[in-house]
């Protein structure tokens, strides 16, 4: 695309220096059934029209290796939320939200025939309750992977901390293992990174801010005259807005499909910036409202790099509740992988201004006037 394309010329984007490999792993993105409907304001500002709820999924990821290594990247919520540990479930029975997951990812995996014995790991992004889901359902061979900080923040849990978000059943019985970033010298972007199979098919990445010890994975899919990967976000964003658009990734002129209806197949980008909070093509729509960082200054600084992520092509930025994606991505049992050939990352990449649609009603006759 050219600078014509875009309402500003975008800048380069700084280059996410992932090291070469002729490895890649198999990405399945696993809708866990899991379905939040919960206000908009306890999770991003400023307040934009008619955008008052988030109804987002919260995805689990697959990642397959060809020696047979399988691990679970996130686990969505568990079905049975009202064993969750009680301060997350009077949470939910006295606040303004609306859960429910129909599944397991366990219950997910076992209905297409795959035997949870060959889940070498579980690892979680945080600790957070629409993540965690039920461990317990996975053979005591299955270990639990933390972020650093996790033992020294979040145990001992429940019951023993009786006010505490998780459980200690979540790993009882199994090998709890929590990862260390200070011994090694890899950096991914602006990220610590850890080489989890040793061989560059698969990171993480340590992304703090939204909760202590936050890991982020990094796969790579394909390999060729161009590599291309998989980034999964968990929470350093809740919404697509938060880290787009950018310097390197503006608003288009023209948005084909269009996001909204009244334009048929394509819209001007020039009616999104007329209602953004700050009227700019090269700036996100939203930030993380005060209080839900457990440290909001590392976590502006993992937002940020994950739009250095994002402005790279041969990288698909997936976050754990971007519902926008829902239409664009192959979910298991098939594989994502084939994803930048099957022209996801472009589809859905303003996919998520639909959400804008009433606060843009009724200017698209006005702008089609005056163009």
């Amino acid at each position: 695309m050219s600078s014509k394309d875009f309402l500003v010329a975008p800048k380069a984007p700084p280059t996410p220096n992932i090291p070469a490999s002729s490895f890649t792993v198999s990405v399945s993105v696993i809708d866990s059934t899991t379905r939040l409907d919960l206000p908009i304001s306890m999770l991003l500002q400023p307040h934009i029209e008619g955008h008052d709820r988030l109804i987002c999924p919260s995805f689990s990821f697959l990642v397959q290796h060809p020696e047979g290594k399988n691990v679970l990247f996130d686990l969505g919520m568990r079905k049975d939320w009202e064993d969750l540990a009680p301060r997350i479930v009077k949470r939910i029975q006295t606040e303004d939200w609306n859960v429910k997951a129909d599944k397991n990812i366990a219950d997910i995996l076992q209905e297409k025939g795959f035997k949870l014995e060959d889940i070498s790991a579980i690892i979680w992004s945080h600790h957070h309750w629409d993540h965690t889901g039920d461990p317990s359902t996975f053979p005591p061979s299955t270990d639990l992977i933390v972020g650093p900080g996790f033992k020294e923040a979040q145990t001992p849990a429940y019951p023993q901390n009786p006010e505490s978000g998780i459980k200690e059943a979540d790993w009882e019985g199994r090998a709890l293992h929590e990862l260390s970033f200070s011994d090694s010298d890899l950096r991914i972007g602006r990220f610590d990174a850890l080489d989890y199979f040793n061989d560059g098919s698969f990171y993480l990445l340590h992304t703090p801010g939204h909760a202590v010890g936050h890991l982020s994975g990094l796969a790579r899919v394909t390999t060729g005259p161009k590599d291309t990967f998989i980034f999964m976000g968990g929470d350093i964003c809740h919404h697509a807005g938060e880290f787009r658009p950018t310097p390197s990734l503006p608003l288009p002129a023209a948005l084909s499909p269009s996001p909204v209806s009244g334009f048929g197949s394509i819209c001007p980008g020039a009616l999104f910036q007329s209602i953004h909070p700050r009227k700019s093509a090269m700036e996100p729509f939203y930030e993380t409202a005060e209080g839900m960082a457990q440290d909001a200054e590392k976590a502006e600084w993992s937002v940020q790099g994950v739009e250095e992520f994002d402005a790279a092509e041969e990288v698909l930025v997936v976050m754990a509740h971007d519902e926008s994606l829902r239409e664009c991505l192959r979910f298991w049992p098939e594989v994502a992988n084939g994803w930048f050939e099957e022209g996801v990352g472009k589809r859905g990449r303003w996919a998520f201004l639909r959400d804008f649609g009433d606060a843009v009603e009724g200017l698209g006759v006005e702008m089609e006037e005056k163009l």
